[in-house]
């Protein structure tokens, strides 16, 4: 009798473990927790601590110069500005970011993924080749690319945690418009993390893994 009780009980916890696994709130329990912003503060939380909301006022909500074009004059010839909760506090726990990124012709995105984040662009201005490529099959064929040419209102998206780029394939400059569902959808961008760490990745371990000279290795490693 004691056996089978236990046995009852057993599986009523079993058959209640997924409940208790997802006993909590992934959406905000208040209308909006705006961030203060307080660089020292010594709690952390995932986000940003709330201001109390009898001091929020509507300029938490609002941010401006996405009208303004980013400066390409660098090696890549793209440009961004990132709109977060850092930029407009009421972003805090929305699950929201945004970016603005302008290109000079020929300019690019480099390869790079964003671990928390799904990723759709809006093409604004100009012509611009966007692409992702999956993660790596089970079979041990080769990974997909999915790419496509956009022009001006068409929408591309990038799955959360895929590598993919953007290079504008006009001759005229372009500019996007991206949509992140994180305020904070971090970024890996592949060449940095694979040539530029401090410190470096022992040449070794990259000469065996990309099959080629270690001074190849090195001069890759001395351009990040």
């Amino acid at each position: 009798m004691a056996a089978a009780g236990f046995v009852a009980i057993l599986a009523i916890c079993l058959a209640l473990s997924p409940s208790f696994s997802y006993a909590y709130d992934d959406a905000p329990l208040q209308d909006f927790c705006v961030a203060v912003p307080d660089a020292s503060a010594a709690v952390f939380v995932n986000g940003k601590i709330c201001k109390n909301p009898k001091q929020v006022t509507s300029d938490d909500f609002v941010g401006t110069g996405f009208n303004i074009p980013v400066d390409t004059n660098n090696s890549l010839g793209s440009g961004f500005k990132l709109v977060d909760v850092n930029v407009v506090p009421g972003l805090n726990t929305l699950g929201l970011s945004l970016l603005r990124v302008d290109f000079a012709p020929g300019g690019v995105i480099p390869p790079h993924t964003h671990p928390r984040a799904t990723e759709a662009v809006v093409v604004i201005e100009g012509t611009i080749y966007a692409g992702f490529v999956t993660s790596n099959p089970a079979d041990n064929t080769k990974n997909r690319l999915y790419a496509k040419i956009l022009k001006p209102g068409d929408i591309f998206v990038f799955p959360i945690g895929l590598v993919h780029f953007l290079r504008n394939v006009g001759k005229t400059k372009a500019m996007g418009i991206v949509a992140f569902n994180s305020q904070n959808p971090g970024t890996i961008t592949i060449a940095n993390a694979v040539f530029g760490t401090e410190p470096l990745i022992s040449p070794e371990v990259l000469t065996k893994s990309f099959q080629l000279d270690k001074k190849v290795i090195e001069s890759l490693q001395s351009k990040f």
